[in-house]
């Protein structure tokens, strides 16, 4: 039984960012929706507002019987108590990125691909195509800013998806367009090395046709190797006339994003100087360089979750334009061990545009502890290129910090992929 054809689904992991997306899918278009998660949150809040019925804690008895069928996240394992009921009494289960290919067999899919960007593009196109009238559906890793939603429930045959690499989770897509913002290394516990990711982007446009198109930098040679059995139209991005390009979001890597956009546009159709004006009033989403608030004190607050050397550069290189004048102090949580052991060098040269560096204790999300390696390593390695760098523990930091310590002068970003906005939440609000 495929999704769009469910009367009751029950989502593992409802917690998540693109699960919840397809819970709240799944309750516009009438659906029982039940799931389970480890933690409140308020996305979880949300959804029971919306009318989910939701467990804190996963156990067997959450399985009802009169369940079509299972979603769950990526991160949950099979031996979930869960998906082992499931099994028991014959209720079909398909991962998320299983569900978004099912919405996807139905629709005319624009898919957004790449090692960083993914979101803050896809975000970026759903403006454009709303602001087109185009009516699209949307899933997006993040929460949009208008309407605070990670899901739009559009009406028209268009579907803009997110299409993460990992586990190769977007093969279960069909995309009639595919923008691949770039590749490069990341999730190396599950790739083998640099060939088998871009192994996993050939195969993903292999499975596209003549009439399809594929944007991204054909030049970038981290990405012709995943364009060799490109029979698709290769749209160069790089080459879109971006004239009256004046975005709100900082960053060279943003204006990348944005042309890719633009080739899209020009793609569907849109009017380019419509798409444009789309562009420059995008103010982003969350947790991507988004700005938290302001202390009595005027210290500015943001947050990003970029936890990768490249998408964390990029971000700081951009945040320094901005800033030129000011006082950037970032707060970074590592994000899983295997990441952190892997570009431990590469982690230590990405932070020496900024002023200060306070390193947190890895946030292992998925992962067991690994001896080898922790984040005082990696404050060392940091330190060598910015002295500026001190590592805290999480605790001290939640029990210390206050906004009385920054000043007008500061900057403070909170980065990384686990609960890290969290400090900057308390820096801002705690009196």
């Amino acid at each position: 039984m495929k999704f769009i054809n469910t009367r009751k689904i029950h989502f593992v992991g409802i917690g998540g960012i693109g699960v919840s997306a397809m819970a709240r899918m799944a309750l516009i278009e009438g659906k029982r929706v039940t799931g389970s998660d480890t933690n409140e949150s308020e996305i979880i809040n949300e959804l029971k507002k919306l009318g989910a019925v939701i467990k804190i804690g996963h156990n067997e008895k959450n399985i009802e019987h009169e369940t079509d069928l299972v979603v769950y996240s990526p991160a949950i394992p099979r031996d979930n108590v869960e998906m082992v009921m499931a099994k028991k009494l014959n209720i079909r289960t398909i991962s998320y990125p299983q569900s978004l290919g099912d919405v996807s067999e139905n629709k005319y899919t624009i898919a957004v691909s790449g090692t960083h960007g993914k979101t803050t593009t896809t975000a970026m196109l759903a403006d454009i195509l709303r602001d087109g009238y185009l009516d699209p559906t949307v899933v997006v890793g993040s929460l949009l800013k208008r309407g605070k939603t990670n899901f739009i429930h559009g009406k028209s045959k268009f579907f803009i998806a997110e299409a993460c690499e990992y586990k190769r989770s977007f093969l279960q897509l069909q995309p009639n367009v595919l923008v691949i913002t770039n590749i490069d290394f990341d999730h190396l516990d599950y790739f083998k090395n640099l060939v088998d990711i871009q192994r996993a982007f050939r195969e993903l446009v292999s499975k596209m046709g003549e009439r399809d198109y594929v944007v991204c930098n054909p030049n970038d040679k981290m990405i012709a190797p995943a364009l060799s059995k490109c029979v698709s139209k290769i749209i160069d991005y790089t080459t879109q006339g971006a004239t009256g390009l004046k975005l709100k979001i900082p960053g060279k890597h943003n204006i990348q994003n944005a042309l890719a956009c633009l080739a899209v546009a020009n793609i569907l159709g849109i009017n380019h100087s419509d798409a444009i004006k789309s562009l420059n009033n995008f103010e982003g989403t969350w947790r991507r360089f988004e700005l938290k608030g302001q202390t009595k004190k005027r210290t500015l607050i943001y947050d990003d979750y970029a936890h990768n050397p490249t998408e964390i550069q990029a971000t700081l290189e951009g945040a320094r334009e901005l800033f030129k004048n000011k006082k950037i102090t970032v707060i970074f949580q590592p994000h899983l061990y295997s990441r952190t052991k892997i570009f431990l060098n590469d982690f230590s040269r990405s932070f020496g545009s900024v002023d200060r560096v306070i390193v947190l204790p890895i946030y292992a999300a998925r992962e067991q502890e690994d001896p080898e390696i922790n984040s005082k390593m990696l404050a060392s390695g940091i330190k060598k290129y910015n002295k500026e760098t001190y590592y805290i523990e999480y605790e001290q930091i939640m029990n210390e910090f206050n906004s009385d310590m920054f000043g007008s002068e500061d900057v403070i970003i909170t980065m990384g992929a686990g609960d890290v906005y969290k400090v900057g939440e308390k820096i801002l609000f705690k009196k």
